[in-house]
């Protein structure tokens, strides 16, 4: 496992950083911390100890764990060793991380005690699992008697992270570029979750692209604030190591937490979902994140505009990046800080390294303004959906003869993810998101985006959270409906209010045909988003019943 010339396996990301400047600070996780040699040197002694187990080359480790020192050694450790890392999102239920471990034949799954308690009876119906190996030992208890402890609730006798990093060392798996790196599960909002299948020129392609565009540098500190099972939360490990910058791991609880690990990191760059910045931008932020914050960025939906003019307020020297992508393909599109006030709906350009297309159903090329799905092609398209040839083959598909980059001479297909997500492009070639495809609402005739049903509420400022979702109708085909929270400070939603506004904004066909008040957040799925699918389920259910 030694250091390489230039960055094109995962690990070296790390390797590299540490060649530089050994001591430069990496990780922090509260009060524990490593520096760049700290992390190369723990990430090749747990590469030993899963080797030492008899890992094989490609095999999958699974880590089930929250945002810790050891989750990040072991996202790393795993690679470095030859095999391939599942990070599992700390908020799953035992049920649901034991469909993943089944579904890709996880070999050794690295945990906590309490959680390795809550899958036993799970672990039971999970045969490939060989190892456990588990993160803290028994609290009061000898190292003796905590490996023990281990031994009696695991499927081989268990084993102690600690006793991993004491193993002698090995000689790892040889792996190249477009070798598998990490099997990324998606939250599933719409049926069982689909393994994304991502290799080392993927992730390490994506990190030299997003490190460019944000201008990360050694000086840097990013947040963790998303979970690192999702492919922007681990985004921020990657663009970091790659720039030699450090990065504070967050399991917060609240809002208020992330304000106060920008003010007490020094953090300056933040990266986000839409629904954590609303939220964030609802509270009052201390004066000293807007003298660190260099840049926050969004992922994950488009940033509602009223949202995006309140955090521009709490920190006004800090350059907003707002940005698209997808899990089957990483990161895609960013809007350069200097476009947000000319633009500001705009999900910006390809991002170095990758080319997007729109493209109409024929495969052809969309005109200006015509809307048409946002076609991603490049070093970034990942390999497909672990063991599902059908769902592969609806989102990873041929680029057709003719289309950009695709000369007539070429004989080797070319493969390109096809997002499912209804875009349009001006003639400058900057892109806007309209929807998903299969979340446009029917209604009248038309086809309404509930992303822009959803914004234009968010500028009424009369709502807090909101979402909204088509309900199938006998003659209209469907209707919109809309659940929405309090604005901030308020106890009650005034919907009365909030029907007027959208009469006096919106045309006939896009009004709600209801809003229904709710308190407190929205709930969302794993990675952070609101989960439109399960509120719109959940209304359904609750309309039949009545």
């Amino acid at each position: 496992m030694t250091a390489a010339t230039d960055s094109h396996l995962l690990p070296h990301l790390i390797w590299h950083s540490a060649e530089r400047d050994p001591a430069a600070p990496a990780l922090r996780d509260g009060a524990r911390a490593l520096d760049y040699a700290g992390l190369a040197a723990q990430v090749r002694a747990l590469a030993n100890g899963l080797l030492s187990l008899g890992l094989q080359r490609a095999e999958r480790v699974g880590i089930y764990l929250d945002k810790r020192l050891e989750t990040v050694v072991a996202s790393f450790a795993a690679p470095a060793a030859g095999g391939v890392f599942v990070p599992v999102n700390p908020i799953l239920k035992p049920e649901q991380v034991g469909f993943i471990v089944r579904d890709c034949d996880v070999r050794v799954l690295i945990t906590s005690r309490d959680r390795f308690s809550s899958l036993r009876t799970v672990l039971a119906e999970c045969p490939s699992v060989r190892h456990v190996v588990v993160v803290d030992p028994a609290p009061n208890a000898s190292s003796a008697a905590s490996s023990a402890a281990a031994s009696d609730a695991s499927p081989d006798g268990g084993v102690r992270y600690s006793d991993l990093l004491d193993a002698p060392a090995q000689t790892a798996h040889r792996v190249i570029d477009t070798d598998m790196v990490a099997i990324l599960y998606t939250s599933g909002s719409t049926g069982r979750p689909k393994g994304v299948v991502l290799s080392h020129r993927n992730m390490v392609a994506g990190a030299k692209s997003v490190a460019s565009y944000l201008r990360n540098r050694p000086e840097d500190r990013l947040l963790a604030a998303l979970p690192l099972s999702f492919d922007a939360g681990f985004s921020q490990l990657t663009t970091a190591f790659h720039a030699g910058a450090s990065v504070s791991l967050l399991n917060y609880l609240m809002p208020r937490d992330v304000l106060k690990a920008l003010e007490r990191d020094r953090i300056t760059g933040l990266t986000a979902v839409p629904p954590l910045y609303i939220q964030l931008a609802q509270l009052e932020w201390p004066a000293a994140i807007d003298q660190q914050l260099r840049y926050f960025a969004n992922t994950g939906g488009r940033m509602p505009r009223e949202t995006l003019n309140l955090l521009r307020q709490r920190a006004p020297s800090a350059q907003p990046f707002l940005m698209y992508g997808l899990t089957e393909a990483f990161r895609s599109t960013y809007l350069p800080p200097e476009e947000v006030d000319r633009r500001p709906d705009s999900i910006g350009k390809a991002i170095p390294n990758a080319e997007i297309l729109v493209l109409r159903e024929d495969g052809s090329p969309c005109a200006p303004d015509e809307p048409g799905e946002l076609v991603h092609r490049g070093a970034l398209v990942g390999m497909g959906y672990w063991n599902d040839a059908e769902k592969t083959a609806e989102r990873y598909k041929l680029l057709p003869p003719g289309a950009a980059g695709r000369e007539a001479g070429l004989q080797l297909p070319e493969y390109a993810v096809f997002s499912g997500d209804n875009v349009r492009m001006d003639a400058e070639g900057f892109l806007y998101f309209i929807g998903r495809r299969d979340e446009m609402i029917k209604t009248s005739g038309y086809r309404v985006s509930p992303t822009e049903v959803e914004e234009i509420l968010y500028a009424t400022q009369l709502v807090g959270e909101c979402v909204a979702f088509g309900v199938d109708h006998a003659t209209l085909g469907q209707t919109i409906q809309v659940i929405a929270t309090p604005p901030a400070g308020a106890d009650t939603l005034d919907s009365a209010a909030l029907l007027a506004l959208c009469k006096a904004r919106m045309p006939a066909y896009m009004i709600p045909a209801g809003v229904e008040q709710k308190t407190g957040p929205l709930p969302r799925n794993p990675n952070g988003k609101i989960d439109r699918k399960l509120l719109s389920t959940e209304w359904v259910a609750k309309q039949e019943a009545q």
